[in-house]
């Protein structure tokens, strides 16, 4: 089987997909012509979503395309062909998701930023931090990334609510209900997490409305994408105190333009996109096990429903 790379590292995924599975043809280059030329004659692509969308652009019929994110926006553009099998990178970000996740809960239980000024003024800090214990979470998108953060979020002691495309019963949540129990649950919370994914249901749905059923010590963590969130709602929901704070990783332009007021806004956080970044190793053996459930027509992990858009 011949296999194209279009990867900012294909050296290292070149030569980790070489050394697990000798009996694969790997093909790649960082030269954007030559690239084009291998994908002509190759049915199977690994690699990011942006340069893979290129390669399609260019009129390249490939049978089936890994993701190495777990988004695959740029592959749903208008125009683009969608008669291939496409599967997404899926079960290698739950841990890297909930560390960042944890981090910034703890962060805000022991009030570090505030600590971090105090210090800056000279000021003996001597506050008492808080726990996580007995906290309310809300996870807004249970699907593979959701699920595990929540194992993780479980030894801390904390509620677990839920948000999914239907309601359902699912451990360890208290509650997993439907989108349109969003306002509701908000309310409830201590943390907000979003992992909703970019599909035509998710857009704007934390608006100025929204924000003002939130808890106003409850903080806000964004790491799903941003189109979810209307800036300047949450920069005025902010301002007015509707919640204590945000940690936004996604932002519906990146890098973020210099004027936006992101930027400023009291209590939020900016972290650049650097939540989950894909493990090679763990890409290429997910990739590794697909290649045989393809080469045995078996079911693919990650695969993507081109309607649902995920």
């Amino acid at each position: 089987m011949r296999v194209l790379i279009a990867e900012q590292d294909h050296p290292l995924y070149a030569r980790l997909l070489s050394e697990a599975a000798p009996d694969l043809e790997v093909l790649t280059s960082g030269d954007s012509a030559e690239l084009s030329r291998l994908a002509a004659d190759c049915p199977v692509w690994l690699g990011q979503p942006d340069l893979l969308a290129t390669l399609l652009r260019q009129g390249h019929q490939p049978q089936w395309l890994q993701s190495t994110w777990a988004g695959i926006t740029p592959l749903l553009a208008d125009g683009l062909p969608r008669d291939y099998r496409l599967t997404r990178a899926v079960g290698i970000f739950g841990q890297v998701m909930a560390e960042f996740i944890l981090t910034y809960m703890l962060g805000h239980e022991r009030e570090v930023l505030a600590r971090l000024v105090s210090q800056v003024e000279r000021k003996w800090d001597n506050r008492m931090g808080q726990s996580l214990a007995g906290r309310t979470v809300l996870i807004v998108g249970c699907g593979d990334i959701g699920q595990r953060v929540a194992q993780f979020l479980v030894p801390f002691g904390v509620k677990l609510y839920g948000i999914a495309s239907q309601a359902r019963e699912q451990a360890p949540f208290v509650e997993v209900a439907a989108l349109d129990q969003l306002g509701r649950l908000v309310g409830e919370a201590d943390y907000v997490i979003n992992l909703l994914p970019n599909t035509p249901n998710t857009h704007d749905l934390y608006d100025a409305a929204l924000f003002k059923q939130f808890k106003p010590s409850g903080l806000f963590i964004n790491v799903g994408r941003g189109v979810a969130v209307v800036d300047a709602d949450l920069v005025e929901a902010l301002k007015e105190g509707h919640l204590a704070g945000a940690v936004i990783d996604v932002c519906r332009q990146e890098p973020l333009p210099q004027r936006h007021p992101f930027w400023t806004a009291w209590g939020l956080l900016l972290t650049g996109h650097s939540s989950a970044p894909t493990s090679p190793s763990m890409m290429v053996q997910l990739f590794l096990e697909n290649v045989r459930a393809y080469q045995a027509k078996q079911v693919l992990r990650g695969e993507v429903d081109f309607e649902r858009g995920y």
